[in-house]
């Protein structure tokens, strides 16, 4: 059950269109559908604002499309992230408004799309490297209902490039960045920007990157104030926060929890 289809419930309670008793059968609904290989939470939505995400990896084409099924008999958003070819094949035959995202390795439907909220978030990735990471919490963060600025390859490797997009930065409401290597980038931009940073470490590199831990560590000590870090290659993890940020400054800039 989503928020409008619970608004709507019990406006039709409050008009007399609908009895108590066929409002309290609507919510009395199991929250959770058990299939053979998935429990899949109908809820999601009316508890976390968008419904249950698919993590493809591990999944079968199969397992991941009946999952993706009883989502959309409630909702009409799905995300499925780190996807194979194979996925987005078997979901783009299923499902006709289905749009593989080839470089964040994810697919999505939006029927209808959510209006876009007040405030933009923007993505910033050192390298054309981090892309693939940058562009899943670019995605996560654009079908959950916020406008999207990305700001790539401005590494500190020629920092000059960062300098010259910093107002686009500290334009938006929530900033996301994504740094492989010794991953220096979001501790730089802390210290220029007052607003919510979410660092996202990737497992670019060489040998002592050790798959990103290099650049988490950095992030998790960084001297910058008021960043948070999120684990190695999460893009989606960032961009769900990030989208909780900018829902939660809307509710408060409306007047409402």
């Amino acid at each position: 059950m989503t928020p409008d289809q619970a608004r709507s419930l019990l406006t039709s309670v409050r008009e007399g269109r609908l009895t108590i008793e066929k409002a309290l059968q609507a919510f009395s609904a199991p929250p959770v559908e058990d299939l053979p290989f998935a429990a899949v939470d109908l809820h999601r939505t009316l508890r976390k604002g968008f419904p249950e995400v698919i993590f493809g990896a591990g999944k079968t084409p199969e397992q991941t499309v009946s999952i993706a099924r009883r989502i959309l008999s409630q909702d009409g958003q799905l995300l499925v992230t780190r996807i194979t070819p194979a996925h987005a094949t078997r979901l783009r035959r299923t499902f006709r408004k289905a749009v593989h995202h080839e470089l964040a390795r994810c697919v999505t439907v939006e029927s209808p799309a959510l209006p876009k909220r007040p405030g933009r978030i923007a993505v910033v990735a050192a390298g054309t490297s981090d892309l693939p990471v940058a562009e899943e919490a670019a995605i996560t963060a654009s079908i959950m209902g916020n406008e999207v600025v990305r700001l790539y390859d401005v590494g500190v490797a020629g920092i000059h490039r960062l300098f010259q997009r910093l107002e686009d930065i500290r334009s938006a409401r929530v900033v996301i960045v994504v740094a492989g290597m010794e991953g220096a980038l979001p501790s730089v931009v802390g210290g220029l920007i007052r607003r919510p940073l979410i660092a996202v470490p990737t497992s670019i590199g060489y040998g002592a990157n050790f798959g990103g831990l290099s650049a988490l560590l950095t992030s998790l000590t960084s001297c910058a104030s008021g960043l948070t870090v999120v684990n190695i290659d999460n893009g989606f993890g960032a961009g769900y926060a990030a989208s909780q940020i900018n829902a939660l400054a809307q509710d408060a800039a409306a007047g409402h929890a």
